[in-house]
């Protein structure tokens, strides 16, 4: 059986890991509905497009569904005090996402252009509006939320429910919510390079020629204020890893450059700002070369190092609080108990590979581009 420590570690690199999936097959997803509006012209286009992820947007989802409850499985703390903080900007994300599950099934119901375009914009919000806010939330994160907790760990806020979503939405959250933006947007437009056809197809590589390189320069213009501007947290003094939770027991003190403290101590971390940096430039040649394929993987690799990289220049900290430093939330001290997370590291391990085959599977049997004969031939699908 691992130890506690162990454990509290192994959560941290699983619930990382669900994001990274999360990003790299619902991302996708949100990345077509991004680019719905910019790759089709008619609406034959547009059900090109949305027959490139009609069949798998819901199984995709599974990942966000799964690493929403890893979070309240493994963090139940980080989970209770981020619903609090982030709840304005959670209700915009579940709003948004209504739009996808009604307008997949209902778009086609009725053949009407007002009917299907009023549900296109829909699939559009559901795509472009989650993928910022999750950008956004990230850079809060970064930047320390404002929470501080009491003698009996009850979490307390600063500001009203109301204007709670205003002040995440700050400069660099912004910057933070586009690069996420344009990172899932870049991925969808290579899936539907991948297996859209005509000028789908091609209009989506042209954005992608034109996006990616975007995401190098934004990443790098967030590392950069990050580093300048942007104090981070280091841990001082903290009990033993494997002691019982306790958010208070620990001294935490904000210093300028602290978000890069693994980075000097562990120059191998290195690797993932670097991948982060170039894997959207080979991105874009890959685009360009008509190379769909093997620019997916470079763009999901992209994902997973931009991603990574804030893990690890997070790590330990999960939640930072910016009223009390004392107060953040880390790997070390917001797990759930050893025995909690012992049955479900066994959960994962007997799971998870399942769950990989039938998705494997299920992306195997359905592959294919979409063409206009293939849509024109199945005018009452359910897409």
């Amino acid at each position: 059986m691992l130890d506690y420590e162990t454990l509290k570690l192994v959560w941290w690199v699983l619930v990382g890991t669900l994001l990274i999936g999360f990003a790299i097959t619902d991302g996708m997803d949100m990345g077509v509905g991004s680019l719905l509006p910019f790759v089709a012209r008619n609406d034959t286009e547009r059900r090109i497009a949305i027959n490139t992820v009609g069949p798998h947007w819901d199984g995709n989802q599974v990942w966000f569904i799964t690493a929403g409850g890893a979070i309240f499985a493994a963090w139940p703390a980080v989970y209770a005090a981020a619903f609090s903080g982030f709840y304005m900007a959670m209700l915009l994300v579940l709003f948004a996402l209504f739009f996808r599950p009604v307008g997949f099934d209902y778009r086609s119901k009725i053949d009407h252009p007002r009917w299907r375009s009023a549900w296109d914009w829909g699939l559009f919000i559901g795509g472009a509006v989650p993928a910022l806010i999750f950008g956004v939330a990230f850079g809060n994160l970064l930047q320390g939320v404002p929470f501080r907790l009491d003698e009996l760990l009850r979490v307390h806020y600063q500001g009203s429910l109301l204007t709670a979503l205003l002040p995440l939405l700050n400069p660099f959250a912004l910057l933070t919510g586009l690069l996420s933006l344009t990172m899932l947007t870049v991925h969808g437009g290579l899936w539907l390079q991948l297996r859209a056809s005509g000028e789908v197809a091609e209009r989506s590589r042209r954005l992608v020629r034109l996006l990616a390189p975007l995401v190098t320069l934004t990443f790098g213009l967030a590392g950069l204020w990050l580093w300048s501007a942007i104090d981070g947290y280091r841990i001082v003094a903290e009990p033993s890893h494997a002691a019982l939770p306790n958010p208070l027991a620990k001294t935490v003190v904000r210093a300028a450059g602290a978000w890069f403290d693994i980075y000097h101590s562990q120059p191998l971390a290195l690797l993932a700002p670097a991948v982060g940096l170039l894997a959207p430039l080979l991105t874009a040649l890959l685009a360009s070369a008509r190379r769909p394929g093997l620019g997916f993987v470079t763009s999901a690799l992209a994902m997973a190092g931009i991603i990574a990289t804030a893990g690890l220049a997070m790590f330990p900290f999960i939640m930072p609080s910016s009223l009390d430093p004392n107060s953040s939330l880390t790997v070390w001290d917001a797990a759930s108990s050893h025995k909690t997370l012992t049955v479900m590291f066994w959960a994962v391990v007997i799971f998870l590979p399942i769950v990989l085959a039938y998705t494997v599977w299920c992306y195997t049997r359905m592959w294919g581009r979409v063409t206009a004969e293939e849509i024109n031939r199945n005018s009452h699908s359910a897409y």
